[in-house]
């Protein structure tokens, strides 16, 4: 009879121990219909978020650049989320002809990583960043860039080539910060000034050859003079050609003196 009691407390508080822990689950179930579930799941996927038809063009971008997939790989893994800048189909069509055509496979995907900023931004988060904001898209010198400013209640991005501001977001819940703009946003590093094109170095000047340069170092020599040299050269000449000349002159100058000494 003892356990009686023992026995009656153990079935209450088991009792009141599986009331506590339906009463928990039913808490932690989501609210039943579209709605609820639609509440309960955080935005993880691009395309749903961009479903507006105003998006279209931006959508296709995205999918023949595989940047969406991308983009809902890091919506599911990162603990930063995302923000993005999507053009409407109105932007398109204010690019010029052939812009999107003349770019490398590469560059459209740059364009595309360069309307992710790689963080989750609220409106007003944006509001207060006040300089320059780094974006998924990169090139040869780092990371492309958004100037990014308050313009009243509202927020300005400025590329360095156009600038726009931010419209109503279609997306403001964690992971996924969207918001629409009325011009595709165009990196200065693919859109802006290219610097001049440097002009050719001069061509070398033609080596001198070292058989040259040795004639005129011989020519530089100078030489005993021509006519010094024949005239020596003829006096030798004769005197060589008359042996004795020279004692027969003294002879005759000799009889010349005795001749004349006779006389007187």
């Amino acid at each position: 009879m003892a356990a009686s009691p023992r026995l009656a407390i153990l079935v209450v508080l088991l009792a009141a121990s599986s009331a506590l822990a339906a009463a928990q689950k039913a808490k932690a179930k989501p609210a039943s219909g579209p709605a609820g579930a639609a509440d309960a799941l955080p935005p993880t996927d691009v395309n749903k978020a961009l479903k507006d038809d105003q998006f279209s063009e931006f959508k296709q971008l995205l999918h023949d650049t595989r940047v969406d997939t991308q983009i809902n790989a890091q919506l599911t893994d990162s603990y930063n989320g995302l923000t993005i800048f999507a053009p409407t189909n109105d932007a398109f069509d204010k690019l010029k002809a052939g812009v999107l055509n003349g770019l490398s496979p590469q560059d459209q995907i740059q364009l595309v990583l360069y309307c992710v900023l790689p963080r989750f931004y609220s409106l007003s988060m944006l509001g207060t960043l006040n300089g320059k904001v780094n974006t998924q898209g990169s090139g040869h010198d780092g990371p492309y860039r958004y100037d990014i400013k308050r313009a009243g209640n509202n927020v300005n991005i400025s590329t360095g080539v156009n600038s726009m501001l931010l419209g109503s977001p279609v997306s403001k819940d964690f992971p996924l910060a969207v918001y629409p703009v009325d011009k595709v946003p165009l990196p200065y590093e693919l859109f802006g000034p290219k610097p001049p094109t440097p002009a050719p170095a001069p061509a070398p000047a033609p080596t001198k050859s070292k058989t040259k340069k040795k004639h005129k170092k011989s020519t530089g020599i100078a030489e005993p003079p021509v006519a010094d040299d024949s005239t020596a050269s003829d006096e030798d000449k004769k005197s060589a050609a008359v042996p004795g000349a020279g004692v027969a002159r003294w002879v005759a100058a000799a009889l010349a003196a005795a001749v004349v000494g006779s006389l007187f």
